[in-house]
């Protein structure tokens, strides 16, 4: 029988709205037009025009014939027209795919396949390799350029050639300011592609959707705690997870958006002094390059400054360096299949009381779930029962809820069983503590983290495989202070052939992005199982002792 509340009260346009982060930047911008949005260099975008930009830039799509479904991708750094892509291309209901700058051509050139890539729109800093993965790819994309008049005198890398049919500029010039732009049909509908690093075979393509964007907008401002106008500075890539959802976030609270192209530490201070930045997220590395800075290159500042990092877990003195020089650092966990960290290791005041052994192990847990995220929980993925909560029994770490994607594209053997048993399963080996705290014991993937950047190391070993010299090799992890993690080969060469550790460095070089190759080569036989399959943990083992921290 029907309640009493089931007849005549049905959802209608006037109480139902499909949730998507878009209406955060209308509201911002009818509410503090002439606040600033973005900082970047020289430049200063008020909400006003930073949302007219992402109007005029959804009409310039809308007249390409861009619409529902189709993906726009984007190459490009942490730059104006990376904001206004999270706004303009889904407002037209197209899907935004963020390449990694990182990626080379072949990899790239998949992505913009697998993604029926229709507009590209890419930095003439990486014009480069992306003319070679256009020249490997099939899809035929319109191609836009950006030429940054911001870059600077000194940069590391010169622009490369223009290799579009028109300019960033001129393409949002052909645009209408007063576009009236479309919400999703559904929530559920994608307003993001993002590529994980493949473990084996091609990367898969991590689908968002307008819901997740939405709740991880919200959660992210109660997590990190960001009040009225905060400002943020851009040391995470945008292309990692959408930049874990914060080009979304800002608007919520219209704060201001610091744009940095490259992470180099003068350039830090002076945003942190000059822009009164509250808030910023970044790998290991960048705390790294914060405390180990010249003296000449820092500033003193009066706000203390939240960073959030989601890696290993930093060490004690890293952790009292960042307190020291003015950072309170939060320690956060995700994937890119959960929108980013959503997972956060929130902090009980009296754990500052405890001793330095029991205060590091705390500081070691990844934590509780995000307010937006429905359940946390450590199984074994065997029986799909839940792990003892006694911070030993080992189980895999899986998740349940709206900020979990919706899936690989076009994979659905991935898909299903990335979601069997009714929980995403990440991968990721773990404990409960009688707390509720989870605490990641190893990877059932063999993924490196180094720089905050996964490195697949059956990738590195395919390459290696291919010197006419190497009978067999393993890539395990090594730890490294600056990085997190380094990729370090173990190499057993062929009978009656040579190769020194240069060589073998130099021919990945030409197979791998710089940062994916091995940063030491060792010779050595590889120790394998009765059935020859290579004892991974056994080179781990090696890597530990031979490389001791």
């Amino acid at each position: 029988m029907p309640g009493i509340y089931d007849t005549g009260l049905d959802r209608n346009i006037a109480n139902h709205q499909p949730l998507t982060p878009l209406s955060f930047l209308e509201r911002a911008a009818k509410t503090f037009p002439d606040h600033v949005a973005i900082i970047h260099g020289g430049q200063r975008v008020t909400y006003r025009d930073f949302w007219q930009r992402s109007l005029k830039l959804a009409s310039a799509l809308s007249a390409k014939g861009i619409g529902k479904g189709d993906t726009v991708t984007v190459m490009l750094s942490n730059t104006p027209p990376m904001l206004e892509a999270h706004f303009g291309v889904p407002m037209v209901k197209a899907v935004l795919h963020s390449l990694n700058t990182r990626l080379d051509a072949a990899v790239i050139a998949f992505q913009l396949d697998h993604a029926e890539t229709k507009i590209l729109i890419v930095d003439r800093e990486f014009s480069g390799v992306m003319k070679d993965a256009l020249a490997l790819a099939e899809v035929t994309p319109l191609v836009i350029d950006f030429d940054d008049p911001e870059y600077a005198t000194d940069a590391p890398y010169p622009k490369g050639e223009r290799i579009g049919s028109t300019d960033y500029e001129e393409f949002l010039a052909g645009g209408d300011a007063g576009f009236q732009w479309s919400m999703p049909d559904d929530e559920w509908d994608a307003i993001s592609l993002n590529y994980t690093s493949g473990t084996t075979g091609n990367p898969k393509g991590v689908v968002y959707h307008h819901r997740g964007a939405a709740l991880m907008a919200y959660t992210n401002t109660i997590h990190a705690g960001m009040a009225r106008h905060a400002v943020y500075l851009w040391t995470l890539p945008m292309f990692h997870c959408n930049g874990w959802c914060f080009p979304w976030t800002l608007a919520v609270q219209a704060g201001t958006h610091v744009c940095l192209r490259w992470v180099r530490p003068k350039a830090m201070y002076d945003a942190i002094a000059d822009h009164g930045v509250t808030h910023l997220c970044g790998a290991p590395i960048v705390m790294s390059t914060l405390i180990n800075a010249r003296e000449e290159d820092k500033r003193e500042f009066p706000q203390v400054v939240t960073f959030n990092t989601a890696a290993a877990p930093p060490p004690e003195a890293v952790l009292s360096g960042m307190a020291d020089a003015g950072f309170a650092v939060t320690h956060l966990y995700g994937l890119t299949e959960t929108y980013g960290p959503a997972v956060v290791n929130e902090w009980h005041d009296d754990w500052d009381q405890l001793d330095k052994g029991p205060r590091t192990s705390k500081k070691a847990r990844q934590g509780v779930r995000y307010a937006a995220l429905e359940d946390l929980t450590v199984m074994n993925p065997a029986t799909m029962e839940k792990t003892p909560a006694d911070g030993e029994t080992i189980g895999e770490v899986m998740f349940r809820g709206n900020i979990v994607m919706k899936g690989y594209l076009k994979n659905r053997k991935a898909t299903d069983e990335a979601f069997e048993g009714g929980w995403f399963h990440s991968g990721d080996l773990g404990v409960m503590h009688p707390d509720g705290y989870i605490q990641l014991k190893d990877r059932s993937k063999d993924i490196i983290i180094s720089g905050g950047e996964n490195i697949s190391s059956i990738e590195v070993e395919d390459a290696l495989y291919k010197h006419a010299a190497v009978a067999s090799c393993g890539v395990v992890a090594r730890s490294d202070d600056k990085w997190g993690e380094v990729p370090i080969a173990y190499v057993e060469l062929k009978p009656g052939k040579a190769a020194t550790e240069d060589e073998i460095v130099e021919h990945c070089r030409g197979l791998l992005a710089r940062f994916k190759v091995p940063k030491a080569v060792v010779f050595v036989e590889i120790p394998k199982t009765s059935t020859g399959k290579i004892q991974k943990f056994r080179l781990r083992e090696m890597a530990k002792a031979s490389f001791p921290q």
